[in-house]
């Protein structure tokens, strides 16, 4: 794919804003996952990535390799971890009294979730972290493309239903700390209407 020119005039779908994320332990991007960035660049989309070692820093990397410039890094507090190009932040106030652990760093992935219109998730069936991003991507209406890293396939979550298919594929240690997480989100089985459709 050839660079991407921030010069170039382009016809872009209105307002598309994707966020990415996946676990921390996953440290590369194979190709499926490559071809998935390859077409959010080819189609101008924004992206919203958080500032996290592993899938974060990855995706991260990906991108500045490829001179994309519509990139928003989201951080709690006022230091990023990781910036590598560096694109503009959006700093997130964590919860009042918290200063580290997961309520810490998941107030930027709220946020993110707020903030977009889609999102690309990378998942190796165990992340809390993730599975939160999918629970509240869905719970708000918007599509999820999920990559489920241990079995290497995509899926399309758009209902509750959805996301408690993908649950199913984790480990049973993985359900029963996960599985309080789908909280109020109401089972459909078909998608719901008005949600945007996937597009990369």
């Amino acid at each position: 794919m050839p660079r991407a020119n921030s010069k170039t005039k382009v016809t872009t779908s209105p307002d598309v804003r994707v966020f990415i994320a996946g676990s921390r332990v996953l440290t590369r991007l194979n190709e499926p996952l490559r071809q998935r960035l390859d077409r959010i660049m080819a189609e101008h989309f924004a992206v919203l990535v958080g500032d996290a070692n592993g899938a974060d820093k990855a995706v991260q990397s990906y991108l500045a390799t490829r001179g994309y410039e519509k990139v928003t890094v989201y951080c709690t507090g006022i230091r990023c971890r990781n910036n590598v190009r560096p694109w503009p932040v959006k700093t997130v106030a964590p919860p009042t009294g918290v200063r580290s652990g997961f309520d810490y760093y998941a107030a930027k992935d709220r946020a993110m979730a707020a903030d977009a219109s889609h999102g690309l998730m990378i998942w190796d069936g165990e992340s809390r972290g993730t599975f939160t991003d999918i629970v509240n991507l869905v719970g708000q209406r918007k599509p999820v493309v999920l990559y489920l890293s241990h079995t290497r396939a995509f899926r399309h979550l758009h209902t509750a239903a959805d996301v408690l298919g993908i649950l199913n594929e984790a480990t049973a240690d993985a359900r029963r700390h996960l599985e309080p997480l789908i909280g109020s989100l109401e089972a459909r089985r078909a998608p719901m209407a008005g949600i945007p459709a996937l597009l990369f």
